[in-house]
């Protein structure tokens, strides 16, 4: 089993780059899936990324 990376951010702290499966209204629909990298707008635009646990999941 792999070792993953811990990370541990403070206020202010630049965001290490990390990269994810872009959703959208066609997820899981048999489109054409687009990897997003936060490096890709680093410099470029604002990003928020917000979790929300068990969202868009039948409770």
């Amino acid at each position: 089993m792999a070792n993953k990376a811990v990370y541990r951010l403070e206020v202010g702290d630049e965001a290490p780059d990390f990269e994810l499966q872009a959703t959208g209204d066609t997820a899981g629909k048999g489109a054409t899936k687009k990897t997003v990298r936060l490096s890709d707008y680093r410099g470029k635009k604002n990003v928020v990324l917000a979790f929300f646990p068990a969202a868009y999941t039948p409770v």
